[in-house]
């Protein structure tokens, strides 16, 4: 009978409960705005700026090919790609490595976008505990009603210019823009609403959620940290114990540490936490509980940095501001800087002195070896030749390899402006000439107008 009394129930999952985040100005803040600011203007505005006669930033799925500034890319430049992911990785080992996570808290579009949602909210229903008593409110109240339909209409409003917008990188946002107009354009339709909607459902209702349960980031951050990162941080060793008192209570005297146990920290998180708890993987590193703490610790006249970036190690052995960020420059973050570094150099180069252009040699399957009039041995091959640069050219073909070699027809032809030809090449050689088997060649394709030139291999085929 005692052990069924003293037997409880342990529930596993834990409703979810709103956040409602206050606002707090602060040093961090306004670089969290910085950021928004930025990002969002270049996002929103890059679509719209013109390269001469097209868009500035295009991907052409459609056409496949690839408009950056000046440059067009190809399918075939998938390097590129693949070079900017991983330096996008590096970066963020890097940036993680040196102050935890700073994508997270300044830069993600999940963080970006859930800021402006909030401050839209923030606009139309008031602060935090006018949002807390709005809610409670009953859905029978004209306010509550006015106010919670003008949020939706603002928040729609944003969620649909943002998938225009993200849809506008990839197919010509003019165009993009008459067709939805004319209600023309059913995939490019469907995308728009499919960004709008999942922008207005992670920024408007999930927000935090996203963070501490979609996100994998928040779930392997720990593996890139160390004791000399820089992480938000309470000084427990300052701060407690916590307790309320009155500004004119010396805390040394009451046995209190600098805390006053004010929760604004808890209040200003957009994740909901309590930093004072330690570390926490849903901390995504936004420094608003800094901003907090060190507004209420100016208005009770302690110092500053109760709440603050800070390494573990520096924490542990009370070490200085210079004695910390001395420290950030260790072998680990000195090693990805060099190969982050050695790699956008070697991406860039390899930008800038790409060739224009792109040729492809498959070897026309239907006619493997003939002989032709004039007692020669005849191969054929498709050629297919992509102009990458912005103006028509005109391209000579050749070919070497084997004594006799000649190429019919015409070895001159003309591709248009960022346009691409398959020419039908054909390669002969007086018969017996060469020996029976495989033999390697080559194909030389030279601009006239511009000082591209490329080489591709290729095989003719001499029968048994």
């Amino acid at each position: 009978m005692s052990e069924e009394k003293n037997q409880s129930t342990v529930s596993f999952y834990a409703p979810h409960k709103k956040v409602y985040p206050r606002a707090i100005d602060g040093m961090f803040n306004r670089w969290r705005w910085v950021m928004v600011w930025v990002t969002q203007l270049v996002f929103y505005g890059l679509p719209w700026l013109q390269w001469g006669e097209r868009q500035m930033v295009l991907f052409d799925l459609g056409a496949r090919r690839f408009y950056l500034f000046g440059l067009v890319l190809y399918p075939q430049d998938f390097i590129y790609l693949t070079g900017l992911l991983i330096l996008s990785a590096l970066s963020l080992f890097l940036f993680t490595a040196v102050a935890g996570r700073l994508w997270c808290g300044f830069t993600c579009p999940q963080t970006v976008y859930t800021e402006i949602f909030m401050w839209l909210e923030n606009r139309i229903e008031g602060d935090r505990s006018a949002r807390m008593r709005l809610d409670k409110a009953a859905w029978t109240s004209p306010e509550k009603l006015a106010k919670k339909g003008l949020k939706q209409l603002a928040w729609v409003s944003v969620a649909l210019w943002t998938g225009f917008t993200f849809v506008g990188f990839f197919v010509p946002i003019r165009t993009l823009g008459a067709e939805i107009l004319q209600w023309q354009g059913g995939w490019q339709l469907f995308w728009v609403f499919f960004y709008a909607f999942a922008t207005y459902g992670f920024a408007g209702f999930m927000r935090e959620q996203v963070c501490k349960y979609m996100c994998p980031y928040a779930r392997f951050q720990s593996a890139m940290f160390d004791e000399d990162t820089l992480i938000v941080t309470y000084d427990s060793a300052r701060g407690e114990p916590r307790g309320v008192r009155s500004k004119k209570v010396d805390p040394k005297a009451a046995g209190l540490g600098d805390c006053i146990d004010c929760s604004l920290c808890v209040q200003v998180c957009p994740t909901g936490i309590d930093i004072r708890n330690g570390l926490q993987y849903e901390c995504i590193g936004c420094g608003l509980c800094v901003d907090a703490c060190n507004t209420v610790m100016d208005k009770v006249g302690y110092p500053r940095g109760l709440i603050r970036f800070a390494t573990q190690s520096g924490m542990r052995q009370r070490w200085t501001n210079h004695q910390m960020l001395r420290r950030v420059f260790r072998p680990r973050v000195l090693g990805y800087g060099a190969v982050l570094l050695t790699l956008a150099v070697a991406m860039m180069v390899s930008l800038v002195t790409r060739t224009p252009l792109k040729v492809d040699v498959v070897r026309d399957r239907t006619a493997i070896a003939r002989i032709v009039p004039g007692g020669k041995l005849e191969n054929v091959y498709q050629l297919q030749i992509m102009n990458a640069t912005e103006t028509p050219q005109h391209y000579r073909i050749s070919a070497q390899g084997l004594e006799g070699l000649t190429l019919a027809p015409d070895s001159t032809v003309q591709v248009p402006a960022t346009g691409a030809r398959w020419v039908s090449v054909q390669l002969q050689i007086p018969y017996g000439s060469a020996a029976p088997g495989s033999h390697p060649i080559h194909f030389t394709v030279q601009a006239l107008e511009h000082p591209a030139q490329v080489q591709e291999k290729a095989t003719f085929l001499v029968p048994r």
